[in-house]
């Protein structure tokens, strides 16, 4: 199979990467995640995982991929993907809107820009995600840009995903 590649872009900051899929390693969720391409939502700094922005999505493949390629540890350039049921995340203490609540299913598409990342919630435990792409171009600049969203915030930012 030739090699696929996303471009995974910050829209308002106008600064993109380009990611290559793991199509060797998550299948699976590589095909999910193409086939629902483009994608695009608000962006989200992570709490607890540290280096890590990321957009919640509804579901769009037609089951669930299985934990395939997991990590806990998350490297710089890393794109992963996490399902989550609305009970775990539709608490306050996450500040979702009102889309996040129990009874439904929200996908979170990540991408890891720096190192020291543990998958480790303190309402859950161990949250392992797959590694579906890997950023090949542009980490530099996109690392630069999430760290300015984790310092001046993410509100009226959009993370997005497509096809090149």
């Amino acid at each position: 199979m030739t090699d696929r590649y996303i471009e995974v872009s910050l829209v308002e900051r106008g600064v993109h990467c380009t990611a290559r899929l793991l199509d060797d390693r998550a299948p699976l969720t590589c095909a999910a995640v193409w086939d629902a391409l483009p994608l695009a939502g608000d962006v989200y700094h992570a709490k607890y995982a540290r280096n890590e922005i990321y957009a919640l999505f509804p579901p769009f493949a037609a089951g669930e991929p299985p934990l395939e390629n997991p990590t806990v540890t998350p490297v710089p350039g890393d794109l992963c993907y996490f399902a989550f049921a609305g009970t775990e995340l539709g608490t306050k203490a996450y500040g979702y809107d009102a889309n996040v609540r129990p009874g439904t299913t929200v996908v979170d598409l990540a991408v890891f820009y720096e190192r020291n990342n543990l998958l480790l919630n303190g309402d859950v435990g161990w949250v392992p995600g797959i590694v579906w792409g890997q950023i090949v171009e542009g980490l530099d600049t996109m690392a630069e840009a999430c760290n300015d969203l984790w310092r001046s915030g993410a509100l009226g930012e959009s993370l997005s995903f497509r096809r090149t």
